[in-house]
């Protein structure tokens, strides 16, 4: 056990050096320029983080990699458990989650899976919205089938969610800002409740990026997000991350396989995500790919502030549209949320989705669009449009899509930064072409 915790406190030192610096804070869109350089260390003095493409990694000594192995030197060994590119990557998070620490993974996905896989047992329970992301929740279908039960609820109803509670109940999942129909929980009434049952209080935040929302104000333990998304910015890089607040007691976990609970009790979820997660699942970022998005990172807050103007006044031009039945963005006053978004976030966010009147056809309406790009992404830096009930949401039942509430002529946008008059115009071309 001594051994094995050398090894554990190695691979902290190794992944967390963040903790080691100290830099002074200024506003954010500075600290995401300066975060590379500001939070890891460069021998060299690289400004970016170098791409590290090795898989492997040569010791001159023998005894070396037996040091390394057994926690007595620390040193990247393999390329599927780390690198010096990804551990730049995780660091930058951490500092900008004030967080106590990060682990990346392939994709959003990956990072979602690796972290069920790596912390439930078969007979676990856990509460999801049930306003989710179609692949979550065809993701969430799959986990039943090894002995874990899944309760799909209202997340936006605190009471509802209460009733599912059990002694089992191990993780309450949401989404910061629901995909395609902007639905919003209430972070700190879901994230009060989890506490009172020592219950992981979990929040996918890929549509609230951290210049939207600022997640250490509220009682959240574990951040998971698509790092393809927002935070990338340009459709060039898949990526995902899950993140530790460092609020859990994970003494309180009952899935901690006593092989990692070490000294720092703190540490023990992050420990075992490692080892059952990026390790045993194999799910890991490419270096090339966290180059891509800690470039990508530096420029969220230009992005979003162009992002989130375009959205809002999209949204006020469909709201007033006859072709259109119902818009859903945070910003309009009639948004079942917009009091709450105001609350929790300081910005109301670059997606929204509207119905098309008289069961409109959204493949229709898109096919003439002209300037918006018909594809399935989100968060890039152009606008995206998408048929939702025929694509991403086409696997599941009815009676499922009306308690989503998606329609058959729901048509999603991804806003991106283009001139707002420019996708004005491309839409309205295509309303009067689908008259």
């Amino acid at each position: 056990m001594i051994v094995y915790e050398a090894l554990i406190n190695s691979l902290y030192q190794l992944h967390f050096t963040n903790k080691r610096i100290s830099v002074k804070k200024y506003h954010p869109q500075t600290e995401s320029v300066h975060a590379d350089k500001n939070y890891n260390n460069y021998p060299d003095g690289s400004v970016h983080s170098p791409v590290c493409a090795s898989v492997l990694f040569e010791f001159k000594n023998a005894q070396d990699i037996v040091d390394a192995f057994q926690g007595k030197k620390v040193a990247h060994v393999y390329g599927r458990s780390s690198s010096s590119t990804t551990s730049s990557l995780q660091n930058v998070l951490t500092q900008q989650h004030a967080a106590l620490g990060t682990v990346t993974f392939a994709t959003g996905m990956a990072a979602i899976s690796s972290f069920m896989f790596a912390m439930l047992k078969q007979g676990d329970h856990i509460i999801v919205s049930q306003f989710l992301f179609g692949n979550t929740r065809s993701f969430f279908h799959h986990l039943t089938q090894f002995g874990i039960s899944v309760s799909f609820v209202d997340i936006n109803d605190v009471a509802a969610v209460t009733k599912q509670v059990t002694d089992k109940t191990r993780i309450i999942f949401a989404e910061g800002l629901a995909n395609p129909l902007t639905q919003i929980p209430d972070f700190t009434a879901l994230g009060a409740l989890a506490s009172q049952y020592n219950i992981i209080m979990m929040l996918d935040t890929t549509m609230t990026p951290p210049s939207m929302l600022n997640v250490s104000n509220f009682p959240i333990d574990i951040v998971v997000t698509s790092l393809t998304k927002y935070i990338a910015g340009q459709g060039q890089a898949l990526g995902g991350a899950v993140i530790d607040m460092g609020r859990f007691d994970w003494t309180q976990y009952p899935n901690i396989d006593p092989l990692y609970q070490v000294t720092d009790t703190t540490q023990w979820g992050l420990v075992q995500l490692r080892k059952k997660g990026l390790r045993d699942i194999g799910a890991t970022l490419s270096p090339e790919a966290a180059s891509a998005i800690l470039l990508g990172q530096e420029t969220l807050a230009l992005r979003w502030q162009k992002i989130q103007n375009n959205a809002a006044q999209i949204a006020r031009f469909l709201e007033a549209h006859p072709a259109v039945e119902t818009v859903f963005h945070p910003s309009l006053e009639d948004h079942a949320q917009h009091q709450l978004a105001q609350e929790q976030f300081n910005s109301f966010g670059g997606i929204l989705s509207f119905t098309l009147k008289e069961d409109g056809d959204p493949v229709a309406f898109i096919n003439h669009l002209e300037l918006i790009i018909c594809a399935t992404h989100l968060g890039d830096t152009r606008t995206l449009a998408l048929p939702v009930t025929q694509t991403i949401f086409f696997e599941f039942s009815n009676s499922e899509k009306t308690a989503m509430g998606v329609s058959e002529s729901l048509v999603r946008l991804s806003v991106g930064i283009e001139a707002s008059e420019d996708l004005i115009a491309d839409l309205q071309q295509a309303f009067t072409l689908s008259e």
